[in-house]
C-alpha cells in the first residue's frame, strides 16, 4: 500500500537529529527521503555511542543506537558538497526534488551555491526548509545552535527540575533532546503545509525553522500564564502550577502519578483514600482553593499513600475513575501491555546482516496504514543506484569515489562492479 507521500522526493542534507526527525517522519509517510552524508564520516550521530548495534558476528558494528533511532526509511548517498563536484551532484538531485532539508550554519549554503534562491531558479516547485538554532535573521542568526543551549536559553529549563527548596534542586534539561525533536516536528507541519499550499499556486518556497523559536512557542500555557499574570514562572518538581493534587507520589514500593483534573475527579480520589473530612473541607472544595491550601492537602495525601503498595493504590484509583499512573523505566514502558498492544517497537532487517529494533511512528491510519520499507541505511549504501538514477555512469562515479568526492561501499577499485 502505498504512503500518504508516496511520490513526493526529499532530499535530506541534514545531520544530529532535529532534520533527521523530521525526515524519518517524512518517510514514514511514504515520502522517498535520500540522505546525503559526508564521505568517510556521515551524520555524526553514527558515532555516538555506545551503545551499538550488534553486527552479524556478533561484536558492536558502526551502526550507533542514536543513528538507528531517527534514519529510518532514507536511503544514504555519501557527497561531498563543500566542493564543486558534490555541489553540481546536489544540483541535479534538487531539480525533481519536492523538497529540501538542511541544517547547516547561517550562510554556508550561500556559500555552496546551494541556497534557497539558487536552487529555486532550477526548480521553482521546490520546498526548501532550513533549520538553525536562531534562525535566519535577529542578531543571533550567526550563532550554533544545540538543543542543551536552545533549552535553557529559550525558557524551559527554569520550569524544569525540583524546586531551589529542595535538596539538589535547581534548573534540569529534559530527558530528550526535545528542542530539536519538537522542531523537527514543527518542520514537518510546515512541510507539508506547504505542499497543500503549492497544489493551488504551482510555487514552491522557503521554510525559516529555528531551535529558539520553536522552544518558545511550545512553553504553551507557562508562557502564557507569564503573558497574562506578569508572575514569573517556576520550577515545580512533579507538580503542576495550575492543578492540585497533579504530581507524583510515594507509596510504600514506589512512585506513581496522581492527576486530578477537576473537582469531581478529587471527590473520587478522596473515597478512595478515605478522607471524608478533607473531602467537605472548604479549603480543598474547589482547584483554585486547593492551590492556595497546596502544602497541607500535599502532605495528608502523602502520608496516606505511604501505607499500602503502588500497584493496589493504582487498581483502585483506576476504579474509581481518577486518572493515574506508574512512573516506568524506559523497560517497564516498553514492556506495557497496552504498548505492546499498540505495535510501538518492532525490529527490521538491516543490510549488516541483522535485525534492529525501532520504535514505531505513532500515528495509526484507517486505509492507508504506515509500511516500513527501509531500515536505517549504511553509509553511502545508496550512492550509486542514486546516482545512476540522474545521469552518472559508472565511470563518473569511479572517477569521483577516487577523487573523495562520493562513497559508494565496495566500490573502493576504480571499475570495480
Amino acid at each position: 500500500m502505498a504512503g500518504t507521500l508516496s511520490g513526493i522526493r526529499v532530499l535530506d542534507l541534514s545531520r544530529i537529529l532535529a532534520g533527521p526527525w523530521s525526515t524519518q517522519l517524512l518517510a514514514d509517510l511514504g515520502a522517498d527521503v535520500v540522505k546525503l552524508e559526508r564521505p568517510g564520516t556521515g551524520d555524526d550521530t553514527r558515532a555516538w555511542g555506545p551503545p551499538f548495534a550488534p553486527g552479524d558476528d556478533g561484536t558492536p558494528s558502526a551502526e550507533s543506537a542514536y543513528f538507528l533511532a531517527a534514519n529510518r526509511g532514507k536511503r544514504s548517498i555519501a557527497v561531498d558538497f563543500s566542493v564543486p563536484e558534490g555541489q553540481e551532484i546536489v544540483r541535479e538531485l534538487a531539480k525533481t526534488a519536492d523538497v529540501i532539508i538542511e541544517n547547516l550554519k547561517f550562510g554556508d549554503m550561500q556559500r555552496y551555491g546551494l541556497d534557497y534562491e539558487s536552487l529555486r531558479s532550477l526548480n521553482p516547485k521546490l520546498i526548501y526548509c532550513s533549520i538553525t538554532g536562531f534562525g535566519q535573521t535577529g542578531p543571533y542568526r550567526e550563532r550554533a545552535g544545540y538543543d542543551f543551549v536552545i533549552q535553557a536559553m529559550g525558557g524551559l529549563m527554569s520550569i524544569t527540575g525540583e524546586t531551589d527548596e529542595k535538596p539538589g534542586g535547581g534548573p534540569q534539561k529534559c530527558g530528550v533532546p526535545i528542542a530539536d525533536m519538537m522542531t523537527g516536528m514543527y518542520a514537518t507541519v510546515g512541510i507539508l503545509s506547504a505542499l497543500h499550499e503549492r497544489q493551488t499556486s504551482g510555487e514552491g518556497q522557503y521554510i525559516d525553522m529555528s531551535l529558539l523559536d520553536t522552544q518558545v512557542g511550545w512553553l504553551a500555557n507557562h508562557g502564557l500564564n507569564y503573558l497574562v499574570s506578569g508572575a514569573p514562572a517556576r520550577r515545580w518538581g512533579n507538580a503542576h502550577p495550575n492543578l492540585c493534587p497533579y504530581q507524583s507520589f510515594a507509596a510504600s514500593d514506589g512512585h506513581l502519578i496522581i492527576a486530578v483534573g477537576n473537582d469531581r475527579q478529587f471527590q473520587a480520589l478522596c473515597r478512595v483514600l478515605l478522607m471524608p473530612s478533607v473531602a467537605g473541607d472548604s479549603r480543598f472544595a474547589t482547584n483554585s482553593a486547593r492551590l492556595a491550601n497546596r502544602d497541607s492537602l500535599v502532605e495528608q495525601i502523602e502520608h496516606l499513600l505511604r501505607t499500602k503498595c503502588r500497584d493496589e493504590w493504582l487498581s483502585a484509583l483506576e476504579e474509581a475513575g481518577v486518572p493515574a499512573g506508574p512512573i516506568n523505566t524506559v523497560a517497564q514502558a516498553l514492556a506495557d501491555p497496552q504498548v505492546v498492544s499498540r505495535g510501538m517497537s518492532f525490529s527490521m532487517q538491516h543490510s549488516m546482516g541483522v535485525h534492529v529494533p525501532q520504535i514505531a511512528n505513532p500515528i495509526k491510519f484507517s486505509r492507508t496504514a504506515i509500511e516500513y520499507r527501509r531500515p536505517p541505511p549504511m553509509l553511502g549504501e545508496h550512492t550509486a543506484e542514486v546516482l545512476a538514477s540522474i545521469g552518472w555512469t559508472d565511470k563518473n562515479q569511479d572517477e569521483l569515489h577516487a577523487a573523495g568526492v562520493i562513497y559508494r561501499p565496495g566500490r573502493d577499485v576504480i571499475g570495480a562492479s
